[in-house]
């Protein structure tokens, strides 16, 4: 089939899983048209080439709380000449492909394109399941504005797709059909792994003014591996027990296979690897995000690690390291067939495309 694959360009774990889906989707003999935009246009475009670059929106963080006024206002002043754009990519594909089905990771250029050609739009991400699931009061206590408001926007973004296939690692009920539940998309570095537990914990925080994070991790005495937390590095910077490292994707995987623990924000790729792996993770989600607090009070809801919201008090982080035992007896109990559950249900629903069905 002919397949038009939308990607989120906010973040770089949509691309990733997006990257799992793709090389499955090509294995099969399908025609892929790529759009994206951001990093993760890049980041498609390295390993498949052709990518369509579009115009995305981004968020503005500082001490790890979205910024929502500097936000809108970056958004606006962007797209004074992205949408132009937009609506160039949009002409210059239609005239060169002619999609028979659409896949959207949370992409609105993709899905508008599907509706306004009525063509099938399946829908694969994480996001729904805040919208199309019912969640137990413990996981939208003290948040429920930011629950009613995440969830009006999610329920607006991709509307009426013929099947929303949601990746996730809890299991809330199913309140909206043709939705249905599935374990999390995980890169085949990951799936190759032979995971083991070492001394050194994995620490992976992207957002500026967390200077206090720092000297928490310091007072451990643990080895900690750090990533994200000073830009620009090209070489190891070591600290005491400290070691700031350069990002690459094999020696991140290789820092996450072989942890104690992992330390990072609730992005949910990271979370599902950590939980596959059977790692314990210290999830302290970023101020405003509804879906990483729900991703994070949904970790410790499982019992596979625990949510904090900042790490300035120490006391936070030894009760997790103490808890540790705990966390990885309760993970051991966690499987999954690596993707085949997902894929084989998009093939399903593509097979049902092709029949005319959806």
């Amino acid at each position: 089939m002919r397949i038009l694959y939308g990607v989120t360009g906010e973040g770089m774990g949509h691309a990733m899983r997006s990257r799992v889906v793709l090389e499955h989707l090509l294995a099969q003999g399908h025609e892929i048209e790529i759009v994206s935009s951001n990093r993760a246009a890049d980041y498609l475009s390295d390993r498949f080439g052709g990518t369509t670059r579009i115009h995305g929106l981004h968020m503005v963080l500082d001490e790890n709380r979205i910024q929502r006024g500097k936000t809108l206002w970056s958004n606006i002043l962007e797209g004074t000449t992205g949408v132009p754009k937009n609506i160039a990519a949009y002409f210059e594909m239609i005239e060169r492909f002619v999609p028979e089905v659409v896949i959207s990771d949370f992409e609105s250029w993709s899905y508008l394109y599907g509706q306004n050609n009525r063509i099938p739009i399946i829908s694969i991400d994480n996001m729904q399941i805040i919208n199309r699931c019912t969640h137990p009061d413990e996981i939208i206590e003290g948040e429920k504005t930011n629950f009613r408001f995440t969830k009006a926007f999610v329920k607006s973004k991709l509307p009426f797709c013929e099947h929303y296939l949601i990746t996730t690692f809890f299991h809330p009920e199913i309140r909206k059909k043709n939705t249905s539940l599935h374990p999390p998309i995980l890169r085949s570095e990951i799936l190759a792994a032979q995971a083991s537990d070492g001394e050194h914990l994995l620490v992976y925080q992207t957002a500026v003014g967390n200077d206090s994070l720092e000297e928490v991790l310091a007072n451990t005495g643990i080895e900690c591996r750090i990533y994200g937390m000073r830009k620009g590095l090209t070489e190891e910077e070591v600290d005491g027990n400290l070691r700031h490292r350069p990002f690459s994707e094999e020696g991140f995987i290789e820092d996450l296979v072989t942890t104690r623990a992992v330390i990072a924000g609730s992005g949910f790729t990271l979370m599902g690897e950590a939980v596959y792996l059977r790692k314990p993770m210290l999830a302290i989600p970023l101020k405003g995000q509804f879906e990483q607090v729900m991703n994070a009070r949904y970790l410790a809801y499982e019992g596979y690690g625990q949510h904090a919201e900042d790490l300035e008090d120490e006391g936070v982080l030894h009760s997790f390291l103490e808890e540790i035992p705990r966390y990885r007896e309760k993970l051991a109990s966690y499987s999954q067939d690596g993707n085949s559950d997902l894929l084989g249900a998009l093939d399903h629903q593509l097979d049902r495309a092709a029949a005319g069905l959806l």
